[in-house]
């Protein structure tokens, strides 16, 4: 378990660093493609507003926003999990902080995540997230 436990948490970590653009870094939001299975889902379930996105709709607009200028010094971590793992699914629950400049006012956020995952010949990549912010 603790195999498995290590690679779905380095698949969050890949998939949180892929937004950041801190310190001049260019956001590599093309690795969602590949902790992701092709088919992959994310659910944004912000406010009650639910927008549920494939791997296109939701990378495009991100890369554009942490590289145009209208999201610097963001990055985004998890504090806190709780995975259950049963053969070849998983699902992990977290919360996590994120910090950034938004059109050059600074914020800082907090919010959810759940996270589907399954063992795929390749290894285990990620099937579904939905999330939701505080």
């Amino acid at each position: 378990m603790s195999d498995v436990t290590s690679e779905l948490d380095e698949l969050i970590r890949t998939f949180l660093g892929a937004f950041t653009n801190t310190g001049g870094t260019r956001p590599n939001v093309d690795v969602i493609r590949e902790v992701f299975i092709p088919q992959g889902m994310i659910i944004s379930n912000v406010g009650g507003n639910l927008v549920v996105y494939d791997l296109d709709a939701f990378i495009e607009p991100r890369e554009r926003m942490l590289t145009d200028g209208t999201l610097t010094e963001f990055s985004e971590w998890e504090v806190a999990e709780r995975t259950e793992i049963f053969g070849s699914v998983a699902h992990r629950f977290s919360e996590y902080r994120k910090s950034g400049f938004h059109k050059g006012e600074w914020f800082e956020g907090t919010g959810h995540k759940t996270t589907q995952f399954v063992r795929t010949p390749d290894g285990w990549k990620m099937s579904s997230m939905a999330w939701d912010d505080v």
